[in-house]
C-alpha cells in the first residue's frame, strides 16, 4: 500500500479531516498527517519543518505561506491547487456577550472593551498585528498575543487569558468553548485561500497529486464539508 505524508495548517484542517477517510477508502492510499503553521517563525511552521528535514509529499496552507515554500524551491512547479477560501472572523468565550463588530468603529470599541486579544501567529495574526491594529489606532490598553497555532489561540480564549480572538472562520467554527461573533467588516477583512501543492522531493508524487485532485473535486462530500467550515471554493 502506498503511504503519503501531508503537513497541513489549521485553515483547511476541518474539511480535510472530514473527507480524508473517503479518499483513503476509494483509492487505497494511506495518508499520514502532520501539522504546521502557514507562516511565522519557529519550529511549528511548515517552512521550518521542511527546511529541517521533515519529509512530506503534500502541503496544505495559506497561499501567502505557499509563496515562501516556492521561493525555497520546496514546491513542485505547477502542482498548486486552491482548495477553499476563509474570511477572518471574531470569537468570544462561550456564553459571553457578543459585541457588535459590523463596522470599523464598532470593532474598535469591541477590541478596547476586550482589552486582551489573541490570534494565531501565522498569516491571519500578522494581518491583525500589522494592518488591523494600526488602522484602528488602538490604545496601549489593548494587548495582542500571537499564539503559534489557531488551536492554541482558542485555548487561550477558553482559559480566560484573552477575551477576544480573531482568526479564519474555518478555524474558529471547529473549536469548542468559544462562540463565533461574526465576520470582520469588509474594510478590515483578509480572505485567505488555502492551497495544496506537491512537495518537490515527494517520494510518491503521483499519489500526492491524486489527493490534491480529490480535495479539488466538485463532489457532494467536499461541498458539504466546505460549507460546514464556513468556507467557499475559490472563484475564478
Amino acid at each position: 500500500m502506498t503511504t503519503i505524508k501531508v503537513i497541513i495548517s489549521g485553515g483547511f484542517a476541518a474539511v480535510y479531516r472530514e473527507v480524508l477517510p473517503e479518499f483513503e477508502r476509494s483509492t487505497g492510499i494511506a495518508v499520514e498527517t502532520g501539522s504546521g503553521a502557514s507562516e511565522g517563525t519557529g519550529p511549528k511552521t511548515i517552512r521550518h519543518q521542511l527546511a529541517h528535514g521533515t519529509q512530506a509529499d503534500v502541503v496544505i496552507l495559506s497561499r501567502e505561506g505557499l509563496k515562501g515554500l516556492t521561493e525555497d524551491g520546496r514546491i513542485r512547479a505547477g502542482s498548486e491547487a486552491g482548495l477553499a477560501t476563509a474570511p477572518l472572523a471574531a470569537a468570544v468565550r462561550a456564553g459571553d456577550p457578543k459585541p457588535d463588530i459590523g463596522n470599523a468603529i464598532a470593532l474598535r470599541k469591541a477590541l478596547i472593551d476586550a482589552g486582551r486579544v489573541v490570534a494565531p501567529s501565522s498569516t491571519s495574526g500578522q494581518f491583525v498585528r500589522d494592518k488591523i491594529f494600526p488602522k484602528l489606532n488602538l490604545p496601549d490598553t489593548v494587548r495582542l498575543t500571537l499564539e503559534a497555532r489557531g488551536t492554541e489561540a482558542a485555548a487561550a480564549l477558553r482559559a480566560g487569558k484573552a477575551n477576544f480572538s480573531i482568526g479564519p472562520t474555518s478555524e474558529l467554527v471547529q473549536e469548542t468553548g468559544i462562540d463565533v461573533v461574526g465576520l470582520l467588516p469588509p474594510d478590515l477583512q483578509l480572505v485567505q485561500t488555502f492551497t495544496a501543492a506537491v512537495v518537490s522531493d515527494s517520494r510518491s508524487p503521483e499519489a500526492a497529486s491524486r489527493l490534491i485532485d480529490f480535495l479539488s473535486s466538485d463532489t457532494d462530500i467536499l461541498r458539504a464539508a466546505i460549507k460546514r467550515a464556513g468556507m467557499e471554493r475559490p472563484r475564478g
